[in-house]
């Protein structure tokens, strides 16, 4: 079974053409997507683990230390450090006010090649200063992988603008391919999502 279709199972994904949900941006949106969910459910997180690895094994040569963007990233990043025997850091989205004000939690040493998972990418800023955090340390950003992305045109002048690479494992584009296959969505439905992405 697919990714989309699994976390739609979980309620991971939520589609609502009519009544749209409210992102913390403040974003009207058809598509919610709470990747929160995936830890509670074994078979589906394995699935994610898997295919995060294979995606750094094909996209990336060497990576010296993983990083997960807090809060939603940080559980998939230890799977994924687990897995792959490599140490593991978590990034703050601003340095603590209190203790050693760190923002990057964890060891991380200068001229370290660190990959930055993150669970979601809409605007793609949350991403993008997590890995700024991670470069400004002194280390070299690989990249940031994501398990979905919305694909909007924001977010990729984002992540062009940073210079980072950026990969998901599941694209809103991908997402809609897969309901149209279904029947879940007709060819105006499509369209009307794709608009909704488009104008942002």
């Amino acid at each position: 079974m697919s990714i989309a279709k699994q976390l739609i199972n979980i309620g991971a994904l939520k589609l609502d053409t009519e009544q749209h949900f409210t992102w913390t941006s403040g974003i009207k949106s058809p598509i919610y997507c709470d990747n929160r969910l995936i830890i509670s459910y074994p078979e589906v997180r394995e699935e994610v683990i898997q295919a995060m690895i294979q995606e750094i094994q094909t996209k990336f040569d060497q990576v010296d230390v993983i990083a997960g963007c807090a809060t939603a990233g940080i559980p998939h990043a230890a799977w994924v450090a687990d897995r792959l025997n490599l140490p593991m850091v978590y990034v703050r989205d601003k340095a603590k006010g209190h203790g050693l004000n760190n923002q990057i939690e964890g060891q991380i040493k200068p001229n370290e090649r660190v990959l930055v998972i993150e669970d979601l990418i809409s605007t793609g800023g949350s991403s993008i200063k997590a890995a700024d955090a991670v470069a400004e340390s002194g280390c070299q950003v690989l990249g940031i992988v994501s398990i979905f992305s919305y694909n909007l045109k924001k977010s990729i002048d984002n992540m062009k603008d940073s210079g980072y690479q950026s990969y998901s494992l599941l694209t809103f584009d991908q997402l809609l391919d897969e309901l149209k296959e279904s029947g879940q969505f007709d060819d105006q439905q499509v369209l009307n999502l794709l608009e909704w992405r488009d104008e942002l």
